[in-house]
């Protein structure tokens, strides 16, 4: 049943009502203001739609400022479970949109300072981001991230600090299973019109699984320049890094050894190879007209070269159409987005077009050297199988507007409408010719209201059509093994609808959500086995759930905040499965009513925060929790739920002069449980589960000089 306003209220009603007269603090808190989802910035409780915010504190209190893992459990309806394995990148999800991605991220649109770090196809990385120089970071979830186009089921926007001041900082982080990280940060201000920050990193990993080690270098900079009604900024990253790549476990091995690691990547040395770079240029004019406002233009270019060693017997390699157990692309992207902002009878209108271009020169070869009937060596690089041109292209327009033609209430609505278009030209012919192409076009509206119900208290509502095209990966390869693009995989529409409510208070934050989403031509994970994966759509599905964010400053010294989300993602129509490997054509049964796989049924965080008044630092424990979660469409298993409880000492020591020392001391998964940390969905050999992190604590030293 679909959540309705009546039952919002009646919920929501006294909680507002008491935690309004709770409120005895004598200062009101700094406003929260955010710009994702909106027209120009507004604050947090006035934007109609569920939006979070982590600041740089709660960044730097969660971890070593390597994964976005480690602060995200704190947004509900958002999943980041972190795979323990760097050569497969973060599986992020939001609200069931992305669970089924084996690697990289699906469904969601991420952002570094406005620059995409979602390709055109709709894949993206976050291994690149630049945690330690954030600002903050906006999670939006629901029916106002289509505004951001195809294949997004919600944003992640990263927004880097700008130098305020002249500061250097030095970091050495120290943890279990062979972690360390050296980090240089500095930041600059020249005069009132140039700022400057630069941050380097270097972390080694051995792991806790046998081959799950990993090297990685990033390097970050952000120029700033403002005069007169101009603005530019400069960002550049470089990341590099090498990774072991452990697996994942079937049931058994993980029940009987869930830091083990299944032997085949032993035997091929699984592992990747990534380097890329990007540059992105934002420019910003201000207009001193009474309807046009602001101008904005954001140009960015940027390459990755990956290359990943699978475990594929050389026997299936044999396979004339097999593409091979190396997998090699240098990729080039770039793109543009043109925006104007103006204000138009009383409202906030944005219109814009964006434009995008990926290129990929893909490449396939043997993973060992030799005849493929006697081996002479696994895990190397062989024969030429497979070599192709991949193109992806966006082209899309989009116009919203806001206002608030009175007091207690207002409207934001958009649209967004284009085109991908997707193609690969084979330029292996030996085993046949795998070229095509498809393209999808989409129209996203949107439209919200917000109420004020009384100062500090605000619901929402909202809805919006939203569409996802499958990737470049997803539509490499046919079901039925046939060379050839999968030509017959539709684009997945979706109808999502909220409602939600926000209060604010001197010592007091609430927010809370309920959602539904329809979706049609689900696209789902057929075949996943010997490198290649094959996608079919699943015909229509149901997400509804709840989220609830609670912050409270019980006392001056005391701080707790809560987030829970729950969520029921099921089949609504019936469709053919694989029941077995090799799979050609489907004839498994999934009956409507099914899990969808990968998406946890809930999720849950609490904190409890001390700071003593005797100045030693603050004192928090930590508490994560996640219910079971079908790792198949049939949902004969499942990855079992866990809690884990943490522990984090910070405190920062005023050395004398402009010299601060940070320290940091945290000690996760107290109990030592063992539990899955992240699930392969439809996986054809059965390893589904990837084993969460044992026991382990971190040691930060976090030096500071002020110029």
């Amino acid at each position: 049943m679909r959540p309705t306003l009546p039952t919002l209220v009646s919920v929501l009603t006294p909680l507002a009502a008491a935690c309004a007269q709770a409120q005895t603090a004598p200062a009101e808190p700094v406003p929260q203001v955010v710009v994702t989802g909106s027209p120009v910035a507004v604050r947090a409780l006035d934007a109609p739609y569920a939006i979070s915010i982590v600041d740089a504190d709660a960044l730097r209190a969660a971890g070593p400022l390597i994964q976005l893992s480690e602060a995200m459990a704190r947004v509900p309806g958002l999943v980041v479970r972190n795979r323990s394995n760097d050569a497969q990148d973060l599986q992020i999800s939001a609200r069931g949109f992305g669970a089924r991605a084996g690697f990289g991220v699906r469904g969601l649109r991420i952002y570094a300072d406005g620059i995409p770090a979602t390709m055109p196809d709709g894949q993206g990385q976050v291994a690149h981001l630049d945690l330690a120089g954030a600002e903050r970071i906006e999670v939006l979830r629901g029916p106002f991230s289509a505004l951001y186009g195809h294949s997004s089921g919600g944003v992640i926007a990263l927004f880097t600090a700008p130098a305020k001041r002249s500061e250097a900082e030095a970091a050495i982080d120290a943890g279990s299973f062979g972690l360390r990280q050296g980090r240089l940060g500095a930041a600059a201000r020249f005069g009132e019109t140039l700022d400057l920050r630069v941050n380097a990193a270097v972390v080694d990993n051995e792991g806790f699984r046998p081959q799950s080690a990993s090297n990685r270098r990033l390097a970050n900079l952000r120029l700033g320049w403002q005069h007169g009604d101009d603005r530019l900024l400069l960002l550049v990253s470089d990341h590099r890094q090498r990774a072991d790549d452990p697996l994942g476990l079937t049931r058994g091995q993980f029940d009987a050894d869930p830091r083990g690691t299944t032997p085949q990547a032993l035997q091929f040395d699984t592992r990747k190879t990534i380097a890329q770079s990007q540059a992105g240029l934002q420019w910003q004019h201000r207009f001193r007209g009474e309807t046009l406002r602001d101008g904005r233009l954001v140009l960015y270019n940027g390459t990755r070269e990956v290359t990943q060693w699978l475990a594929i017997p050389a026997a299936t390699q044999a396979n004339p159409r097999h593409g091979g157990g190396v997998v090699h692309f240098t990729r080039g992207y770039r793109g543009a987005d043109a925006r104007l902002t103006w204000r138009i009878a009383e409202a906030d209108v944005v219109s814009g077009v964006t434009v995008e271009t990926q290129d990929d020169d893909r490449r396939g070869y043997n993973n060992f050297t030799g005849p493929a009937n006697a081996p002479q060596q696994l895990g190397s690089t062989g024969a030429l199988r497979r070599g192709e041109r991949n193109r992806a292209d966006t082209r899309e327009a989009y116009l919203q507007a806001s206002a608030a033609p009175a007091e207690h209430w207002g409207w934001s609505a958009g649209v967004r409408s284009g085109r991908a278009r997707l193609r690969a030209d084979d330029r292996f012919l030996a085993n046949g010719d795998d070229s095509g192409q498809l393209s999808y076009r989409y129209t996203n509206p949107v439209a919200g209201l917000r109420w004020t119900v009384r100062p500090g208290w605000t619901l929402h509502a909202g809805a919006a059509r939203g569409f996802e095209s499958p990737t470049l990966g997803e539509l490499a390869y046919r079901p039925d093994g046939i060379g050839g693009f999968n030509t017959a995989l539709k684009g997945q529409s979706s109808r999502q609808f909220e409602l939600g409510s926000k209060v604010r208070g001197r010592a007091f934050s609430l927010d809370a959500a309920l959602y539904a989403i329809d979706t049609r031509d689900e696209i789902g994970v057929m075949t996943n086995l010997g490198g290649r994966s094959s996608f079919q759509n699943t015909g229509r599905t149901r997400r509804h759930g709840a989220e609830l964010a609670l912050g409270w400053q019980a006392l001056p010294t005391l701080k707790l905040q809560l987030a829970a989300s729950a969520l029921r993602a099921r089949y609504r129509d019936g469709f053919l499965a694989c029941a077995g490997t090799p799979c050609t054509v489907p004839t498994l049964r999934v009956p409507a009513g099914s899990r969808i796989p990968g998406a946890p049924a809930a999720t849950g965080y609490a904190e409890l925060a001390w700071t003593p008044a005797i100045g030693i630092g603050e004192f928090a424990a930590e508490w994560r929790a996640a219910g079971r979660t079908a790792v198949n469409d049939s949902n004969t298993e499942f990855a079992p739920g866990y809690a884990l409880a943490s522990l984090r000492w910070r405190h920062s020591v005023a050395l004398g002069g402009a010299d601060a020392l940070e320290l940091l001391l945290r000690a996760d998964n107290l109990a030592g449980r063992r539990h899955v940390g992240s699930v392969i969905v439809n996986d054809g050999n059965g390893r589904f589960l990837e084993p969460g992190a044992p026991r382990s604590v971190l040691l930060s030293v976090r030096w500071k000089h002020g110029f």
